[in-house]
């Protein structure tokens, strides 16, 4: 089963979707299986990370600044290159192990929509089997 997901997102930011995944697999019904989230843009992705301290967002976007700065050499016509390599680097899809109808998370890992060229209206989509 395929679930198919809105969101408007702001600037550069990590949006939290664990919640919107979670009633993906309760509406499934799936009780033991896999369920995979994809991002079908080049300049945005998805990660698993610390959702416990929002510290940790923060810190992930100053380390992608720095490892992937606006350059004014970049040749792309829409100025958005660095916006290119950060979404390369995490990833445009996760899998997560379906347990006794839960996802199978560490205690404070959640699930993101990784925005690096906002705003936008965004998709994500959720397969679960």
């Amino acid at each position: 089963m395929i679930f198919n997901f809105s969101l408007p997102t702001e600037a550069q930011n990590f949006y939290n979707i664990t919640g919107k995944v979670l009633d993906a697999v309760k509406q499934s019904g799936v009780k033991d299986g896999i369920c995979v989230i994809y991002c079908p843009h080049t300049t945005a992705g998805i990660t698993i990370n610390e959702n416990a301290d929002p510290d940790v967002v923060g810190d992930m976007l100053l380390g992608l600044d720095r490892a992937f700065p606006d350059r004014k050499d970049f040749s792309h016509a829409e100025g958005n290159s660095h916006a290119h390599l950060k979404a390369s680097c995490v990833g445009n899809s996760v899998t997560v192990i379906v347990e006794k109808g839960k996802l199978v998370l560490g205690t404070w890992q959640g699930i993101y929509f990784c925005e690096f060229d906002g705003p936008r209206n965004r998709k994500f989509y959720v397969k679960v089997m």
